[in-house]
């Protein structure tokens, strides 16, 4: 009788905003699962950029077309995670502690189908360009 697997299906979704993006919405520049989600995530924590974990976030965004900004009903939920880059930034420039990563649910639209497989986890990768 074969084990049961217990390996996580992770799906990643990186987004940009500000510089060469124009001032519009944040967009969705890359997004997949599993292999596809580690190397988005590997990539990203290689150049720096922290990587916040929210399933239900990322089950949103996942949704939205590549090179699209996102919708209006998740302005909120990047918002904060946007301020905590900042604030990131800002403490890393000072030498102060980092701050607590947010949770972004409370801000997510609550009309959305959100559920997923048992045990799925997601991770979204974030980054901010200079202008």
């Amino acid at each position: 009788m074969p084990e049961p697997v217990d390996k996580r299906r992770q799906s990643a979704v990186a987004l940009a905003y500000g510089g060469s993006h124009g001032d519009g919405a944040p967009k969705v520049v890359a997004k997949g699962s599993g292999m596809v989600a580690e190397q988005i995530m590997q990539r990203a924590r290689d150049a720096g950029v922290f990587v916040h974990e929210s399933k239900e976030l990322v089950q949103l965004l996942m949704g939205v077309d590549l090179d699209r900004e996102i919708p209006p009903a998740l302005y909120r939920a990047i918002a904060e995670l946007l301020a905590w880059l900042y604030h990131i930034e800002s403490a890393r420039k000072n030498g102060t502690p980092l701050p607590a990563a947010p949770d972004p649910t409370p801000y997510l639209p609550q009309d959305s189908a959100l559920d997923d497989a048992p045990g799925a986890t997601a991770q979204a990768a974030t980054t901010t360009e200079e202008s």
